[in-house]
């Protein structure tokens, strides 16, 4: 491996560790601000990765988007996956700030990586491309930003599209349940079993061309035009 496909790979690498554990902690975050205090009893409001590591999200997942579609012929995969999801008392959070506060715990991830995204897309327009005369620090912190930015804004779509256990679905769940529509949270909570199944079928079928990319590059377009 070349040293700028090395440094390509370790700048994914912590950009996904950036952007899933703050996802996760902005979750028990909020919650704690609402009262919860189960995510930092658990110690789980931590920036340790070790602490937020989940065998299928942080290790199957990414290593398959990455080194799957080049086995398949393509120059190069993509790194997406989550973090082990922090531990949330909803029933205190509600108690305390209704299904506002609830769905305000539910899109704190999301909100995270959007944010992060757009302070990262203003670095980068102020950067110039890096050249083989620049230092290797330069180019690996260009490389960086520029998989934080693609990341970043990935998982927030992602996370946003209405799939049982994600923060979408989550969403949906608390504000048909503050409308006392309660059908649609049965609808997910029924179905929470077959949220991974759901997220493997888009990863690797055409389905992420329009589910998923197509969402991101639009976004991306408006960050870094």
């Amino acid at each position: 491996m070349e040293s700028i496909d090395l440094l390509k790979l370790l700048a994914a690498v912590l950009a996904l560790a950036i952007a899933i554990i703050g996802h996760e902690i902005m979750h028990g975050w909020v919650a704690y601000i609402y009262g919860d205090t189960t995510a930092k009893n658990a110690g789980r409001l931590t920036v340790n990765p070790v602490s937020h590591v989940d065998l299928v999200g942080t290790i199957i997942v990414p290593a398959a988007t990455y080194f799957l579609p080049m086995l398949l012929g393509a120059d190069s995969g993509f790194l997406f996956g989550w973090a082990k999801p922090v531990p949330i008392n909803m029933a205190t959070v509600i108690r305390n700030a209704g299904y506002n506060g609830a769905m305000q715990v539910d899109l704190a991830g999301v909100v995270y990586n959007f944010t992060l995204a757009a302070f990262v897309s203003i670095a980068i327009i102020n950067m110039s491309q890096p050249n083989t005369a620049d230092s290797l620090i330069y180019i690996f912190t260009y490389l960086l930003l520029f998989q934080m930015l693609i990341i970043n804004v990935v998982l927030g779509v992602f996370n946003l599209l209405p799939i049982p256990q994600f923060d979408g679905a989550h969403f949906l769940i608390h504000l048909s349940l503050k409308h006392k529509i309660n059908s649609v949270a049965e609808f997910f909570y029924k179905n929470e079993k077959y949220g991974i199944i759901i997220v493997l079928i888009i990863l690797m079928t055409p389905l992420k061309n329009y589910i998923l990319l197509l969402p991101v590059q639009t976004i991306l377009n408006l960050l870094i035009s």
